[in-house]
């Protein structure tokens, strides 16, 4: 599989916001689910949102949701995630994965149904 490339981590402060980019190859974002995951030191890495195949359908966990939205451009072969108002929590790795289900949800965010995993990018969030 080729690995994915993330990128767009950074520092901010609390509050602000942060647009990652995941970049896929070529004509597959209609045949893959994509995920974004994050991982702080020494914690387990845990879903953040989900995209469908042909962008049909989003998941987004909990703790993001209404916060954090994930899309995707065809044109550009990338997955976002975005980011608004942004807490200082641990700082983490976000890494996007790909995955082989028709629809997101709770049940299909989890690290063991996705792969292909990009190095990540950096996300600190602190004042």
């Amino acid at each position: 599989q080729e690995p994915l490339v993330e990128s767009g981590g950074d520092l901010v402060q609390p509050g602000e916001s942060l647009k990652l980019s995941c970049a896929v190859p070529p004509f597959t974002l209609d045949y893959y689910s994509w995920g974004w995951f994050r991982q702080a030191p020494g914690r387990a890495r845990e879903g953040v949102s989900c995209l469908s195949p042909g962008s049909t359908s989003t998941y987004t966990a909990e703790f993001a949701r209404g916060r954090f939205s994930v899309s995707a451009d065809k044109a550009k072969n990338t997955v976002y995630l975005q980011m608004n108002n942004l807490k200082p929590e641990y700082p983490a790795v976000y890494f996007c994965g790909r995955g082989s289900h028709r629809w997101c949800s709770s049940t299909y965010l989890e690290v063991s149904e996705f792969g292909a995993w990009g190095q990540g990018t950096q996300v600190t969030v602190s004042s």
